[in-house]
């Protein structure tokens, strides 16, 4: 369904919408065995994100910062990546927790299948191989004696890199258990058939027969349904953010959670729970190259003849070799480049960038939520403290680099008391207000404070720069003693008693 439907208002060409590890987690804590509520939490969650979508507050998305998305994306490949080890090296019952999975899956190499390993790491070696080549066409380095039919064909298979590698390993291991040798584990028997086409249900029905009505499954349901919604849009504009900016196209953050919460509702009814954007498909598709949308109907169509028809053949895909295609599509999400960069450009970055990177590990919602907090905190305390300039010129001049809002009306004051008011003798203040374009309450409730101990001390407060609505609303609130100036040496004139206005 969200192939499907994605393809309609989706608006990235990478993003597949389905099922992910990190909301069937999410879905399990609150649903627990019971699936059909998690059916009926797939049509509530697309409801409220729909919701969202209808009322244009896709802009709160806009809050995900770039440090937030790199440290996102880093993590879950890391732990996307290393999550397959355990199929390269062939051990089972290994946690899904990342730390538990490190400490278990080295624990466990010793009783590593030698086949498993050998298939695996070939399959490493040949996508790499493959693309590389790839690359290389497009280079200058390219052979001059490569004919266009030879690089047409060469690019033609390292574009189909990942399914012929698949088709070859699974042909393999078909071979090896036709002669009865189990050298590769296998993806085994799965169920097959489509799932009925209903509407979800709004009722439930204990053990006991006991009914348990809509209005109870949803106060059940309690904080699940505003986490449950928020982290599936946080995770999936996330990723469709990462790949839209390494492959240089723009998302439209409404149209996203449209295309999410239109997907959840009609997924209720065929028996779905809630999905959102993958992490590790995504990155496959764009490895693959995928150029629009519309590649979600292929995969959608793929995967409902399969379920249909096909899930016999699938019995003998190695999970080695699926494993292997993983990690090749999420290495090159790794990017360790980034942090040189935002060392030289904002130190500040690497905090929102190191939380979500180290806190993803734990829980990647959590990751995400501290990374927006950590963001959130240093955009308050940007408009709390904004930088200001002093100079004495006869008076003090005062300029403020950013705007002015009522978070730094209060820094600001304290500034004018230690700095003019304080000193001996008091001086005059003329404020440079060409940055700001906003003004509030708070900020002229200060300004008349202060004008009060400005004439209590016999110096004056100067404003210059002022924008026309601002200089409108000062005028407005009639603040006795407050002096305007239209350029700064005005004011100063005005400050030292040269000029009268």
């Amino acid at each position: 369904m969200g192939g499907f439907i994605y393809t309609l208002l989706g608006t990235s060409k990478d993003v597949t919408l389905g099922p992910t590890a990190i909301m069937s987690l999410l879905c399990f804590s609150l649903v627990g065995g019971e699936p059909h509520r998690a059916v009926l939490l797939s049509l509530l969650c697309g409801l409220i994100q729909a919701a969202l979508a209808l009322l244009r507050l896709g802009f709160l998305l806009d809050f995900i910062s770039f440090p937030v998305i790199k440290g996102f994306t880093c993590a879950a490949a890391i732990t996307i990546g290393f999550g397959q080890v355990k199929n390269i090296l062939g051990l089972q019952d290994i946690p899904h927790e990342f730390f538990p999975q490190v400490y278990y899956t080295f624990y466990k190499i010793p009783q590593a299948r030698i086949g498993d390993v050998v298939l695996g790491l070939l399959c490493v070696a040949l996508l790499v191989m493959l693309m590389l080549m790839k690359t290389s066409l497009g280079t200058s380095a390219d052979p001059p004696t490569l004919s266009r039919v030879a690089r047409r064909f060469v690019w033609a298979v390292a574009t189909m890199r990942n399914a012929l590698i698949v088709v070859a390993a699974s042909l393999c291991a078909f071979s090896w258990e036709s002669y009865g040798h189990h050298v590769f584990t296998i993806t085994g028997e799965t169920s097959h058939g489509l799932p009925p086409f209903r509407p979800p249900p709004t009722s439930d029905t204990t053990a006991n027969g006991t009914v348990v009505t809509f209005g109870k499954i949803v106060e059940d349901f309690g904080g699940g349904l505003a986490v449950i919604p928020f982290m599936g849009v946080l995770e999936s504009i996330a990723i469709a953010k990462a790949f839209a900016r390494q492959n240089n196209y723009r998302i439209d953050a409404n149209q996203e959670l449209l295309a999410i919460g239109v997907t959840n509702i009609m997924g209720s009814f065929v028996s779905a729970y809630p999905v959102t954007g993958s992490f590790g498909r995504t990155a496959v598709n764009s490895q693959t190259g995928v150029c629009t949308p519309a590649g979600g109907i292929f995969t959608s169509v793929i995967v409902l003849l399969s379920l249909a028809f096909l899930m016999p053949a699938f019995y003998y895909i190695p999970k080695a070799s699926l494993a292997a295609v993983i990690i090749c599509a999420v290495a090159p999400m790794v990017d360790y480049q980034v942090v040189g960069k935002m060392w030289q450009i904002h130190k500040l970055d690497l905090l929102p960038f190191t939380v979500t990177f180290l806190m993803s590990f734990w829980e990647v919602q959590y990751g995400i939520i501290g990374g927006v907090a950590v963001s959130g905190g240093l955009l308050m305390y940007t408009t709390a403290r904004p930088q200001i300039t002093m100079t004495h010129q006869g008076v003090l001049l005062i300029q403020l680099a950013s705007g002015l809002s009522f978070p730094a009306a209060e820094h600001l004051s304290h500034i004018i008391h230690t700095q003019a008011l304080q000193e001996s003798p008091p001086q005059s203040v003329v404020l440079d207000c060409h940055h700001v374009s906003v003004i509030d309450y708070t900020v002229i409730n200060e300004l008349s404070d202060l004008l009060t101990q400005f004439k209590r001390q016999d110096v004056c407060l100067v404003l210059s720069g002022l924008q026309p609505n601002i200089l409108e609303t000062l005028l407005a609130a009639n603040l006795e003693g407050l002096r305007y100036a239209d350029c700064v040496e005005t004011a100063l004139q005005m400050g030292s008693g040269n000029l009268n206005l």
